[in-house]
């Protein structure tokens, strides 16, 4: 007699495949995927996948784009049980303790520089869109800042384009509505971490 390996979820959601795909859009609400991205990430086949995100699709649950030749794949937005299904899989399940693990928030990536970052806007930049993924404001002469950009984009898994800002420069850029600054806040923000006050005044 076989055993039963499915999780509460894959249960739920009739599909193994479709399980998995929904989890990585709705843990990751503000990333794009292709396809040959989600088979290497999920561990599934590639006919499977495509299957799954067509009927995904077909439903409105997540949407498509094209950039550089390659269809990316996320999360849409103005779907209505789009809520709902980030309060299902935003969360990860740790099936041995059935304990929920709660994801890193950018409030707990920047403690080991809070003390030099005076501001921090964090941007849902597309794949190939022009812009940046993060404008980091403080103080950069001991590189910390830096380095710690890049520990960031070693977690997040992929390139950040990420800009480093002195206070007074951003200040300065802002007030005269420098370019640069105005494109950064005409694009989606998804994080804006103010504790001086600089960036909203």
């Amino acid at each position: 007699m076989s055993k039963e390996t499915n999780t509460p979820t894959e249960k739920l959601f009739g599909s193994k495949t479709r399980a998995k795909l929904l989890r990585l859009f709705f843990e990751n609400p503000e990333k794009s995927f292709y396809v040959r991205e989600m088979t290497r990430v999920i561990d599934e086949q590639i006919n499977s996948v495509r299957r799954e995100l067509l009927n995904l699709e077909s439903i409105g649950i997540i949407k498509n784009d094209t950039f550089d030749n390659k269809v990316y794949y996320s999360a849409n937005s103005k779907h209505p049980f789009y809520r709902p299904m980030i309060d299902i899989f935003s969360k990860k399940i740790d099936s041995s303790r059935d304990k929920d693990v709660k994801e890193t928030t950018w409030e707990e990536y920047i403690r080991p520089v809070k003390r030099y970052l005076n501001g921090l806007i964090v941007t849902n930049r597309l794949p190939g869109q022009e812009g940046i993924d993060l404008l980091i404001i403080g103080d950069d002469k001991t590189k910390k800042l830096t380095r710690w950009a890049e520990v960031i984009e070693k977690k997040q898994g992929k390139p950040i384009n990420y800009v480093i800002m002195s206070p007074d420069d951003f200040t300065y850029r802002k007030s005269v509505r420098d370019r640069f600054v105005m494109e950064i806040f005409e694009m989606e923000i998804t994080e804006i971490i103010d504790p001086e006050k600089i960036i909203k005044e």
